[in-house]
């Protein structure tokens, strides 16, 4: 009885203590959304006194507008487009990442998985090795290759080496891993081809890591920062709005928070559609 007494206690301050921290982390989300329905002129009148403010006093926090107006909104989508056409740029880098993805990493996790051929220890070594390094490491290489064959300030110079994320591929692959032999054998023993299994068996059975897969690579493409400052350092209008926001904020114009509220969004419903591939996607591989 004790034991269940304290179980129960231990139960209600890890669910206290992680509320309290999915509280802290939303606030800021919540304030960005609240900001985003201020007048321009309030927001900028606001934001001009950053850095004019007592030390040793708290800094106003204003969570109210005097008046609520979409201002901001018509802004962003009409009048200027220039956030408009970022946060096009952003989409565009997105989807064509993911469709190469989709394409390329679960045919080659498949094949590192089920098929036994020489070199294939090493490909995989090679994968793992290349998820460990981060990206100031593989940049110089990269720049040279993109430059040697003509791709270096063009759209293909983000899209393509993105196409083959190790760490998609690793993740794929130790889910692939563990799924029954019999499986396989049975769509064989039915007629099925390899590339009927991989359609038609493999796939369906692997959605929950497939669909965290997705999740967890639309944040990173959606966010991508030094790939575009490397790759498109000579072409401006391509940057996404992930690189060009900090510019738009350093002066105040009164549609930061409408903007970041645009380009939070489609991160947000992406989290919720895929959260349950999320949690049992990763916890699948885990185990395996």
């Amino acid at each position: 009885m004790k034991r269940h007494h304290l179980l129960r206690r231990r139960h209600v301050l890890s669910r206290l203590l992680l509320s309290l921290i999915a509280i802290v982390m939303l606030v800021p989300l919540v304030v960005t959304f609240l900001y985003s329905f201020f007048s321009p002129e309030e927001i900028k009148a606001y934001l001009q006194t950053r850095g004019n403010y007592d030390q040793k006093a708290m800094m106003d926090i204003v969570l109210s507008p005097k008046v609520a107006s979409l201002d901001q909104y018509y802004r962003v989508l009409i009048s200027d487009n220039s956030i408009l056409r970022m946060f096009a740029n952003s989409a565009m880098y997105t989807v064509a990442i993911l469709l190469g993805q989709a394409a390329v990493i679960p045919a080659l996790a498949y094949a590192l998985s089920r098929f036994r051929f020489r070199g294939r220890d090493a490909i995989f070594f090679t994968i793992i090795m290349l998820m460990l390094l981060p990206f100031q490491v593989t940049m110089v290489p990269n720049v040279l290759t993109l430059r040697a064959i003509g791709l270096l300030n063009t759209v293909w110079a983000v899209i393509m080496p993105m196409w083959f994320t190790p760490f998609y591929v690793f993740l794929i692959r130790q889910y692939m891993v563990g799924l029954p032999d019999e499986l396989l054998e049975a769509a064989q023993m039915d007629g099925a081809g390899t590339v009927r299994s991989y359609f038609h068996i493999v796939l369906p059975v692997c959605k929950p890591v497939v669909g965290a897969a997705v999740a967890l690579s639309f944040a990173d493409l959606w966010n991508l920062v030094e790939q575009p400052m490397t790759y498109l350092s000579a072409r401006q209008d391509l940057q996404p709005l992930s690189v060009m926001f900090n510019q738009l904020v350093a002066q105040p114009s009164g549609i930061e928070f409408a903007g970041a509220a645009l380009y939070i969004m489609p991160a947000l419903l992406v989290y919720l559609f895929f959260q349950e591939d999320i949690l049992s996607g990763v916890q699948l591989t885990e185990l395996k």
